[in-house]
């Protein structure tokens, strides 16, 4: 391993301490102590999302049939398979692990490098996993809800997680660039794609709404699909998570 891929472990050394000081000092009670600072950065995404990311993906949408946009998202699912299989046996589920090994061989080539989801029509179930994940799964705090500016909500593990789940994702392990930025600029036009029928659900403070189903979204994600009511208690394991 090169110098440069120990960078996310030594940063996650020095993030665990500040992770947990920031719960014992709290978090329970104020999810989001930088809110000044977020919600500059929020209104600087939502203006790059407006005059950029959100023209781009209603053209997408637009002269992209349906078949092509389920392709491109299942093709993106499928490189972040290889992230899943590391994650779930970081995490101590083998089974998970030898699934997505499974379903990562099988899209990348019956399904055609991902296109086609033949795994799960044969029965292989997805079953995502991130380092946040595995932070979590270690025991560690959630943070302070961040707002990163052009990635959106995270918390101080998630943020992290998505970190490390970048620095080591298929994408980032060839030498040329191009096919990184260009995987993140697909992604990143495919995941706006498919929220576009979520702004008409946005209503009130827009900065309050997308950070309250960030969090819950992130916490039915660690409870492994099972809804939790309530955003009162913040406390890993419980109540509350981010995404």
């Amino acid at each position: 391993m090169s110098y440069p891929r120990l960078l996310p472990l030594l940063l996650l050394t020095l993030a665990l301490p500040f992770a947990a000081v920031a719960q014992e000092l709290g978090e329970v009670e104020n999810v989001d102590p930088w809110e000044p600072l977020n919600r500059k950065i929020f209104a600087f995404n939502e203006g790059l999302d407006d005059y950029l990311l959100s023209p781009i993906a209603r053209g997408y949408r637009w002269v992209a049939p349906d078949p092509l946009e389920n392709g491109v998202s299942n093709a993106i699912d499928n490189i972040w398979e290889f992230n899943t299989i590391f994650n779930s046996a970081l995490q101590g589920r083998p089974a998970d692990a030898f699934d997505s090994f499974g379903r990562l061989v099988i899209n990348s080539t019956v399904g055609v490098l991902g296109f086609f989801d033949v795994a799960s029509a044969i029965g292989i179930e997805h079953k995502p996993a991130d380092f946040g994940q595995t932070l979590y799964e270690w025991g560690v705090g959630t943070g302070p809800y961040l707002m990163v500016p052009l990635a959106g909500p995270r918390t101080l593990r998630s943020g992290f997680g998505s970190l490390v789940d970048n620095f080591y994702s298929i994408p980032s392990l060839p030498k040329d660039q191009i096919f990184n930025w260009t995987f993140v600029g697909i992604e990143a036009i495919d995941i706006r794609a498919d929220l576009l029928r979520a702004d008409e659900l946005i209503s009130g403070d827009r900065y309050i709404f997308v950070r309250n189903a960030y969090l819950q979204r992130r916490q039915t994600f660690l409870n492994g699909g099972v809804v939790i009511d309530g955003f009162s208690d913040f406390e890993d394991g419980e109540d509350f998570e981010e995404f």
